[in-house]
């Protein structure tokens, strides 16, 4: 497995090996001890999936507060996504700043989202399947998020705002001016 270090402090880029013949593929998508190689401690609770019958379905952008925050390691079994993560820790460097990676069931890359920033995702084909492990469960209480076309966070979405579709609730949601963000950044110590 290939591992790449995104712009944003502390996200990484995996793109696991497939090795294939006529008959098909194997590919192995998690292995813990690699993974912890890169990110130490992480321990996953619960597999999620979703299905996008269109493309331009828009889900997020999507957080946990703590005590509840999740980190997430996100792919595409079939069809395409624009994955968007935008960094919440107060102190990091990239506070505020978002970043974007296709991710598809051709170019087989995951994504590794820390707890602390906030993640969306934009289908670029119909009937996109969306797989994703967490590190904590679903809590309601602590379930939160960030309007997908705010203009302090300028992200570019791959389809104009009127021809995205969203829930009710993903239309609804707070700006970044307003947010107080609940996340803080750690610093690595340095070595002397």
């Amino acid at each position: 497995m290939h591992v790449i270090p995104m712009t944003l402090k502390d996200v990484f880029v995996l793109e696991p090996k497939r090795f294939g013949d006529a008959r098909g593929f194997f590919s192995e998508t998690f292995n813990e001890r690699l993974f912890h190689q890169h990110v130490p401690g992480v321990r996953f609770v619960q597999d999620n999936h979703s299905l996008s019958r269109e493309a331009g379905v828009l889900r997020g952008l999507h957080f946990q507060r703590p005590p509840h925050a999740q980190g997430k390691l996100v792919r595409v079994t079939r069809g395409r996504v624009q994955d968007v993560i935008v960094d919440l820790r107060k102190g990091s460097p990239t506070y505020g700043a978002h970043e974007a990676v296709e991710l598809s069931a051709e170019n087989w890359r995951q994504l590794w989202v820390p707890p602390g920033f906030a993640h969306a995702f934009c289908t670029l084909e119909p009937d996109t399947e969306f797989v994703y492990k967490v590190t904590d469960f679903y809590a309601p209480e602590a379930d939160d998020g960030l309007r997908f076309d705010d203009p302090d966070l300028g992200i570019a979405w791959p389809f104009p705002s009127e021809a995205l579709i969203l829930s009710d609730k993903d239309r609804t949601l707070g700006s970044f001016k307003d947010f107080d963000s609940p996340f803080t950044y750690e610093a690595p110590e340095r070595r002397v």
